[in-house]
């Protein structure tokens, strides 16, 4: 008798999966980043919208190493869509800008939408004397997971100083919440971080430390923007984090979903129409969207061409887009 239940109950289960299989579901892995960072409640959320809306798609968001990994995960199809850094997405289809890609264009990549601006953070403690990034010379700074999105913005804004890795005392390659224990611990000075307002790795560190923001501005912010147009100028507001009183001028590049031409038309389409469908959940996920999002900023500096599913979906929208 019991034999007999097991069976009932493994055939149960494959006919369930037959079900599925037979009903169109497809299944998505969405990419995020380290879980005190704003991608990680982005995507978990989007990955809800989905699933609770019972068209045919399911999801679910998985914390990674960020930008860089995920746009490599999409390729490999460990992944089949991410929150990643525009400038990142446009290296990567376009096999430029970062060792990892030179020579291997993925020109399957494609974008969903642009979500909202993730500003750079440079948090350093205030003991430690760093007032400007010059400042930064000598010193141990965490620029950011190895092969991260931080640490290919932390390079160039560097560079626009004048300055590389080998001018910094110590160039501490970790996640962000190792880099909050780093900075806590007084092993490291400063920390770069490209995220969106409000995330809660600099929300930590400025409860737990007396910390300066150390502005991106002048001349330098302006020769990066040249040779960086993703780049935009950014303040980061007063108040925005414990002890710091005023607006830090600083800039941004843009978070991005993207996916690939291996997910089918359909499919992007339903997951956009539960994702984006309804403009004021979406907002409800995180204050970077419910500040910064629109439909029409969604489809401006995109790094990839539209995913065609993206395309039907906007259109309905009434945006001129292809």
């Amino acid at each position: 008798m019991k034999k007999t239940t097991k069976q009932f109950g493994a055939l149960l289960v494959l006919g369930t999966a037959a079900i599925a299989l037979a009903q169109g579901t497809t299944f998505l892995t969405i990419g995020s980043g380290s879980t005190t960072g704003v991608y990680f409640p982005v995507a978990t959320g989007m990955a809800k919208m989905v699933n609770d809306a019972g068209a045919g798609v399911r999801a679910n968001a998985r914390s990674t190493g960020g930008s860089v990994f995920n746009v490599n995960a999409i390729a490999t199809g460990e992944l089949d869509a991410a929150v990643a850094q525009n400038d990142v997405v446009y290296y990567a289809y376009k096999g430029t800008g970062l060792q990892a890609f030179q020579g291997k264009a993925n020109t399957k990549l494609r974008t969903m939408a642009v979500l909202y601006p993730e500003v750079l953070h440079v948090v350093a403690r205030k003991d430690s004397g760093i007032r400007s990034i010059a400042d930064l010379k000598g010193k141990r700074v965490v620029i950011g997971d190895l092969g991260s999105g931080t640490e290919l913005t932390a390079k160039q804004v560097l560079e626009s100083y004048g300055l590389g890795f080998d001018d910094l005392g110590q160039a501490l390659r970790v996640s962000p919440a190792q880099g909050i224990t780093l900075m806590q611990d007084k092993r490291a000075d400063a920390l770069f971080y490209t995220v969106g307002v409000g995330a809660s790795a600099i929300s930590q560190i400025a409860q737990t430390v007396d910390v300066a923001m150390v502005p991106v501005s002048g001349n330098q912010a302006s020769s990066l923007i040249k040779k960086y147009p993703f780049y935009v100028r950014y303040n980061i507001p007063a108040k925005s984090y414990k002890g710091v009183g005023a607006t830090v001028p600083s800039v941004a590049v843009q978070a991005t979903l993207v996916t690939s031409t291996a997910v089918s038309d359909d499919a992007v389409y339903k997951a956009m129409k539960a994702i984006f469908d309804d403009e004021g959940a979406l907002k409800a996920i995180h204050p970077s969207l419910a500040t910064n999002f629109s439909y029409a900023k969604a489809v401006k500096g995109i790094p990839a061409p539209l995913h065609a599913g993206a395309v039907k979906f906007f259109k309905e929208k009434g945006l001129n887009v292809k």
